[in-house]
């Protein structure tokens, strides 16, 4: 058995290659780590006075703070913001890996005790600073994603979709929730939510138990997908497949198209696979566990032809390992100097040799499609030698004024860009 120590020598490699974008990446060849690398920043936090760096001609403020590792956010259309605050919770150890991981992660404030709570922020007079907050939910199961219908909330919990009574402007839930829908847990726990643009159906993120299907295939239905649940009948499908694990979502208003963003496989290299940012076409199926960037096999896993065969190229990569969990579309004239596209919280990688992500960035889209290279919108979440993190991107969202907001959960911050 590898030794923990021998795992966490691992973290200080030799340089990695900057991280790949857009629509046609060179990926290196897959080279599989007998000893996979374990690097993630020590969670810092942010001090007073200290800020993300951004972009020229933007400003960002914090417009709330002293959360519990906030993670998604849904804004409403008084303008209040609901945030879902939860962790991941430790896990058994029952090898060296998992022991060295389990340390390391907290270490880096990615596990422990579970807010499991909905928040409600109030910025009252409008200076782009929330003076009131209200616990909206708690005693959930690590929520996560968030859509509101006429007066239903709907919360995508880790073990499933739930709805409450709600009318915009309430400060607390008590009514019990209605179930919807039922989901394994473990493994990639967030479970995102987005209300389809005639509002008649939602989509639902459901991530893979493990990196390749390692405890096998049956441990993976009904997982790595997104369904679509009919708000009317109340029947679920499955509306995408193999996509490992799948977490913001956005509809593109040109076309009404979905996107989402996915965080690929580990174990292959720095920058093999890419994470990316895709359309999602019905019934389409994206190569995981088989295969990635379309037909590119995995050899670690045993192989279906047929469904190679039928993997669908992704459309857009943002670089391998940045963990890109946050998505919203953010139009043309929104933020001065940026053109319209979807912003992208990258919450930061953990298997390479030189660290990526850390960032929020915006893709450009034109006539549908990214186009270019990303914009980098917030930095700085990163210490220039690695060794520790301010903060760690998640969730975006455009609140009612025009701002992109960015939920922070190393710094417990919500982070808002506007115009300088």
């Amino acid at each position: 058995m590898v030794g923990a120590g021998a795992i966490m020598a691992r973290r200080w490699r030799k340089a990695a290659p900057a991280p790949i974008y857009g629509a046609t990446p060179a990926i290196p060849k897959a080279e599989p780590q007998t000893i996979p690398i374990l690097k993630m920043p020590t969670a810092r936090g942010w001090r007073e006075g200290e800020l993300p760096v951004v972009a020229p001609g933007l400003k960002v403020n914090a417009f709330a703070r002293e959360l519990d590792h906030p993670r998604q956010m849904l804004v409403l259309s008084n303008g209040d913001v609901l945030v879902a605050e939860a962790l991941t919770p430790p896990f058994p150890v029952r090898s060296a890996f998992d022991y060295a991981n389990l340390a390391t992660m907290r270490r880096a404030g990615a596990i422990g005790k579970s807010a499991n709570r909905i928040t409600l922020l109030r910025d009252e007079d409008r200076d782009g600073v929330a003076e009131a907050r209200y616990a909206l939910l708690e005693g959930l199961t690590q929520p996560f994603g968030m859509a509101l219908v006429d007066n239903t909330l709907y919360v995508a919990n880790t073990d499933g979709v739930v709805s409450f009574p709600y009318e915009t402007g309430q400060t607390r839930i008590t009514a019990s929730p209605r179930r919807l829908t039922t989901y394994k847990t473990g493994g990639h726990w967030t479970r995102n939510l987005i209300v389809s643009p005639d509002k008649k159906r939602l989509y639902v993120a459901v991530g893979s138990q493990t990196n390749i299907a390692d405890q096998g295939f049956a441990a993976e239905e009904g997982r790595a997908c997104i369904f679509e649940l009919d708000l009317g009948t109340g029947h679920e499908r499955m509306f995408a497949s193999g996509l490992r694990n799948p977490v913001g979502m956005a509809f593109e208003p040109t076309t009404n198209a979905l996107w989402t963003v996915v965080n690929e496989r580990d174990g292959i290299g720095d920058e093999t696979p890419p994470d990316y940012l895709t359309s999602v076409v019905d019934g389409a199926f994206y190569g995981w566990p088989y295969s990635y960037w379309g037909k590119v096999v995995d050899d670690r896993v045993p192989q279906n032809a047929d469904m190679v065969a039928r993997a669908r190229v992704p459309d857009y990569a943002l670089g391998g390992h940045t963990a890109s969990l946050g998505l919203c579309w953010v139009p043309a004239g929104t933020l001065p100097g940026c053109p319209e596209g979807m912003a992208i919280g990258q919450h930061g990688s953990w298997n390479r040799s030189m660290l990526s992500g850390y960032q929020m960035v915006l893709v450009p889209f034109a006539n549908g499609h990214p186009t270019g290279e990303p914009r980098v919108i917030l930095s700085g979440f990163l210490a220039p030698d690695e060794k520790f993190a301010f903060g760690r991107p998640v969730g975006t969202a455009l609140a009612r004024d025009g701002a992109v907001l960015l939920a922070d959960d190393v710094g417990n911050v919500i982070w808002r860009v506007s115009a300088a």
